[in-house]
């Protein structure tokens, strides 16, 4: 039996004994008695009395250790022209004395503090400091428009929130100050205080429940770290849902700090003092995964960057800083490297930089698509791994694990299930798929440390959306197969959730905004294959009887209805006006079957169809406007 055979057999047989021996890997203030329990509903608990803090863990306890004057961070920012060092004895002692600014407006343990930051350190420096005080911390994307923003403070209930004066695009400054007074404003929950870190670029005018970051932790003591346990919610991260209203994702303490430290060595082959890099946000899963926590629990250096894979200044930017700052570990999405081969297709910009130092690409947040794979295989001397992961795990559910057993690659495979992860895939029966078979991945319970262990005030929302399909199973919402050799394939959402450039977004909630247009009596949004983004969002709407208006101008104005409603971020910028949709005789919109036809896959018409004529109006809509792929599209 293999390396990665017999640890993953014995994560599932001895799940208990398992996570014991991680766990002790970690620096406990209370070692954990109870390593794994189930809650009344039959969802596992890990570590629930064992007592931690996660950022002494990740901070505090090197700097006991002698890591004191080893970066924890490599902050560059192109798009500013600025760089800095940040040692983890300096990035503990501007933890504690934030923690302490934020103990001076009254947050304390298990109140949520809403975070809304560009790439900076001290985005960072937030999270690690509601962390020290065993407060919640929510980000939110900084790209999100006011409403979205509003729908996070009004569910997560933040005493305060903190805030960058302005993020910096490539080519412009985003003022964030009135879009967070604009989303105070449509909450009906109002936060008792803001906190601006004030930015050159643009310094936010400061109204009566503000406060400057550096004169607020000017007259601060700096705060210790409070024990928590185990089960004690970390943070809650917002994640698309299949209706308008986001799912709050609650990750807890220790099952979470265990699953990290773990996957860093495991997966990504890091040892302490090694620089890990990921190219994502902190407003996403993998930037609080892989950017803040993981790194730092390993003693490695992580590299933040405020900045694009191209146009800052090119597409050679991932090389530069893989060369210039050491880096061991790279992981980022497939779309940024499809912009990438799109200015850059020869890989010319690469032969500029000595990148000898990097020993794997890992890419994750969609699909790795074939072309892309090889593109970059054949480009690389290192292995090119595509992982499959969700917000809701918070780490690694598949994987080629360089740090246990690295095993050949295969284009389109995520590989192997990481060890404590039973992923089995099930039939429409609920009954085990054969190898090469199609169905909805799940993963047996009990779902390992670091998962999701609720939704943010709706635990029957928890349990709906994720456990009550197949019970006794997680349901990613995801369809795959395991070929012969036991490779994993994910093919796509199973569901209307879309991921474009590895941002998971609802189509749901877009129909929402869409359809609360006065002219607009019905209407759907469908994801279609984008190669550049992965998916795009196509609306088809179907106006009010007696609409005499301008059709083009229509459109326009629910494109930047969306944009103003959710934010850019969603990419939706085509509409089609159609007299029709085609539906199932019980009125379901037949949404798959458009999406076959917008990429140009053969279609049949199904017998549950309304009326047959509707397909073929919105096909030659399609090939009219062409969407997508749809001009190759034909009906069998």
């Amino acid at each position: 039996m293999s390396t990665y055979h017999r640890e993953f057999r014995r994560s599932i047989e001895q799940p208990a004994t398992f996570w014991a021996e991680q766990a002790r890997r970690l620096p406990w203030f209370t070692p954990p008695t109870t390593i794994l329990e189930y809650d009344e509903a039959g969802h596992a608990r890990w570590f629930v009395d064992g007592e931690l803090n996660i950022c002494h863990a990740a901070l505090d306890h090197h700097v006991e250790q002698g890591r004191g004057d080893q970066p924890a961070i490599f902050w560059d920012s192109p798009v500013t022209a600025a760089k800095r060092v940040i040692t983890y004895a300096e990035l503990r002692d501007q933890v504690a004395g934030f923690a302490g600014a934020l103990k001076g407006l009254g947050v304390a343990k298990g109140d949520r503090v809403v975070i809304y930051m560009p790439m900076v350190p001290e985005a960072l420096v937030a999270m690690y400091a509601c962390a020290r005080l065993g407060a919640v911390h929510s980000v939110v994307f900084g790209g999100f428009a006011p409403h979205e923003l509003a729908v996070r403070i009004e569910d997560a209930e933040p005493r305060v929130v903190v805030a960058a004066s302005c993020g910096v695009e490539v080519d412009r400054v985003l003022p964030y100050k009135p879009i967070i007074d604009a989303a105070i404003e449509q909450s009906r929950y109002k936060p008792e205080a803001c906190v601006v870190l004030q930015r050159d670029q643009h310094r936010a005018e400061l109204g009566p429940i503000d406060h400057d970051w550096t004169a607020l932790v000017e007259k601060a003591e700096p705060a210790d770290c409070v024990p928590v346990r185990g089960s004690d919610p970390l943070y809650v991260l917002y994640t698309s849902g299949t209706t308008g209203k986001p799912k709050g994702v609650v990750r807890d303490t220790a099952g979470y700090a265990v699953a990290l430290h773990y996957s860093m060595e495991t997966i990504y082959d890091m040892a302490p003092g090694e620089v890990f890099f990921s190219a994502s946000d902190v407003g996403w899963v993998v930037g609080h995964s892989y950017i803040v926590y993981a790194p730092l629990l390993r003693g490695c250096t992580t590299v933040v960057y405020e900045g694009k894979p191209v146009k800052t200044p090119d597409a050679g930017a991932f090389w530069r800083l893989i060369a210039e700052y050491r880096v061991k570990s790279f992981f980022t999405a497939p779309t940024a490297f499809r912009a990438i081969k799109k200015e850059d297709p020869d890989g010319k910009l690469l032969g500029q930089h000595d990148i000898s130092c990097l020993k794997a690409l890992f890419l994750a947040g969609e699909r790795l698509d074939p072309p892309t794979f090889h593109w970059l295989d054949d480009l690389l001397d290192v292995p090119v791994i595509d992982h499959w992961w969700q917000t809701e795990t918070g780490w690694p559910i598949a994987a080629n694990l360089q740090g246990l057993e690295p095993m050949p690659t295969r284009a389109g495979s995520a590989t192997v299930p990481v060890p404590g992860f039973d992923v089995q895939i099930l039939d429409r029966e609920g009954e085990l798929a054969a190898a090469m078979e199609q169905g909805s991945v799940v993963i047996k319970q009990p779902l390992p440390p670091g998962c999701l262990v609720g939704v943010w005030r709706d635990p029957q929302r928890f349990h709906s959306a994720y456990m009550a399909a197949f019970p006794g199973y997680y349901l990613t919402g995801d369809g795959g197969y395991f070929d012969e050799d036991g490779y994993l394939f994910i093919m796509g959402r199973t569901d209307d959730v879309i991921n474009i450039a590895g941002h998971r977004l609802s189509t749901g909630e877009m129909e929402e905004v869409v359809g609360a247009h006065p002219a607009v009596a019905e209407c759907a949004v469908i994801g279609i294959h984008d190669a550049l983004k992965g998916q795009l969002p196509v609306g088809l709407v179907i106006p009010k009887d007696g609409f005499d208006g301008d059709e083009v101008a229509l459109e326009e104005a629910l494109i930047a209805l969306v944009r103003e409603k959710i934010g850019p971020i969603a990419c939706f910028k085509q509409v089609l006006v159609v007299d029709r949709l085609p539906k199932t005789r019980s009125g379901k919109i037949l949404r798959k079957l458009l999406r076959s036809i917008a990429d140009g896959k053969e279609y049949g018409v199904p017998s549950t169809i309304d009326d047959p004529a509707s397909l073929q109006d919105v096909h030659e809509a399609m090939k009219a406007r062409s969407v997508g792929a749809a001009h190759d599209a034909r009906q069998v």
